[in-house]
């Protein structure tokens, strides 16, 4: 009898071998299905979110670089007004431009002005220079946020679905035990499953949280840039406005 169930279950465990994790997966339950589809959605968002932050910041950083060369090799505002334009990813450009409408404002009522005045005219210009850059970095973090969801959460939806298969995979074995029969195949296949689910939790987790930490740490460089760029550009401000 012994003999009997051992041949059995290596046989049926043979049968389970032969089948590929596509065969694994169209034969896996709805809820299990359901949940692989959500992570594979998950992934595919993540994989072009990651691609099109990389190459967005790159240029972003590119950009940056090259109008610090403009900024810094012209001697008139106004010259490097109509460069930034040409620059439209560079945060910096975008601060800059800012910062340069708010001082046209002021050098066109610059007549009759006491040092009290100036002085608010200056901190007219700060406070453009601090909500360009803050609007800078919020379009910076756009859609990154979505990265680290998927990465803290991806790998508990494949965990949800790690414990329904082998959740279905104990009843049939309870079901067979009570009917009299064993077999191998029934626990492998739903094991097999729970498994597949784990994995592609991983795999949309891992590299959604590698990209997140690489993004947040290119977006502080910028961020510090930018505010290094404001320091500098009061700086001259200062010299020429209140002379």
């Amino acid at each position: 009898m012994q003999e009997t169930v051992w041949v059995h279950l290596v046989t049926a465990a043979g049968e389970s071998e032969k089948k590929g994790i596509f065969e694994l997966l169209l034969d896996a339950s709805p809820v299990v299905m359901g949940t692989l589809v959500l992570l594979l959605i998950f992934s595919i968002i993540s994989w072009y979110i990651i691609g099109y932050k990389f190459f967005y910041l790159r240029r972003a950083h590119t950009e940056s670089l090259d109008f610090l060369d403009t900024f810094w090799q012209s001697k008139r505002l106004d010259a490097i007004y109509q460069s930034a334009q040409g620059f439209k990813r560079s945060p910096l450009s975008q601060v800059f431009k800012a910062g340069y409408v708010e001082l046209t404002k002021l050098k066109s009522q610059e007549e009759g002005k006491t040092m009290s005045a100036a002085l608010g005219g200056l901190e007219n210009v700060e406070r453009a220079l601090r909500r360009a850059a803050s609007a800078e970095v919020t379009h910076l973090e756009s859609l990154v946020p979505f990265l680290a969801t998927v990465g803290s959460t991806a790998p508990f939806v494949g965990l949800f679905g790690t414990v329904w298969g082998i959740m279905n995979a104990f009843v049939n074995i309870n079901q067979l035990v009570q009917g009299g029969e064993v077999s191998l195949a029934v626990v492998a296949g739903p094991i097999a499953e729970a498994l597949i689910a784990t994995a592609i939790g991983l795999f949309a987790a891992i590299p959604a949280v590698i990209a997140y930490n690489y993004f947040v740490n290119r977006i502080k460089v910028l961020s510090s840039e930018m505010d290094n760029f404001s320091a500098d550009f009061l700086n001259i401000v200062k010299r020429h406005f209140l002379k």
